[in-house]
C-alpha cells in the first residue's frame, strides 16, 4: 500500500521535530515523492551524512522491493 504525504513528513519529524519539512507527490500516484528537509543538525554533515540521517528517519519503508515508499527525491540543508 503506497504511503501519504502526511505519513512521510510525519516519519520524518519523529527524528527532525524542528525541521522545515515538505513532501511532493511527484507523479499524483502516491509512490514516487520529493522531500525537503532543512534542519540545524545538519550543520557540520556532509550531504551523504544528512541524507542518511534522513533514510534512517523513514525506518525501513523504502527497504527493498516490499518497501512502502517505492522513491524519494531527497534535498537536504543547513537553515540559512
Amino acid at each position: 500500500m503506497p504511503m501519504q504525504a502526511k505519513d512521510i513528513e510525519d516519519l520524518i519529524r519523529e527524528t527532525f521535530s524542528n525541521a522545515a519539512i515538505t513532501i511532493t507527490d511527484l507523479a499524483g500516484d502516491g509512490n514516487h515523492y520529493a522531500a525537503e528537509v532543512i534542519d540545524e543538525s545538519f550543520k557540520g554533515k556532509n550531504r551523504v551524512q544528512q541524507q542518511r540521517a534522513v533514510y534512517a528517519a523513514l525506518k525501513g519503508k523504502m527497504d527493498g522491493s516490499h518497501g512502502e515508499l517505492h522513491a524519494l527525491a531527497l534535498t537536504t540543508k543547513v537553515p540559512e
